[in-house]
């Protein structure tokens, strides 16, 4: 009986969870038809060079806040998430952050 070979435990694949979830979000917008995922790698390939992200990009913040811009602004676009509900959803989100308890779960 031979010993199965160790192996390392595998890396997570999102560094961040906000960047799963970002990811998550837009996997499923495109599923339920909110845009076609052409349109979407378009206008993604596009935020990446304005950014200036054209090296191998190894899925860290840069990479993702260049996702979040991106599908901020198809759907802004579109109008299903004006930049002005944006901002008082992402400013109600902040402040019900800083008046939680370390290890609370956040509530809006």
């Amino acid at each position: 009986m031979t010993d199965a070979p160790e192996t390392d435990a595998p890396e997570p694949v999102f560094s961040e969870p906000w960047h799963a979830q970002v990811f998550a979000l837009t996997v499923h917008l495109n599923e339920t038809g909110h845009f076609n995922w052409k349109d979407w790698v378009a206008r993604f390939s596009t935020t990446l060079a304005a950014h200036g992200l054209n090296k191998d990009l190894d899925g860290g913040d840069d990479y993702f806040t260049a996702w979040l811009e991106t599908l901020e602004a198809l759907l802004a676009d579109q109008g299903q998430a004006p930049p002005d509900q944006v901002e008082q959803t992402r400013a109600a989100w902040e402040a019900a952050y800083l008046r939680t308890p370390h290890g609370d779960p956040v509530r809006l």
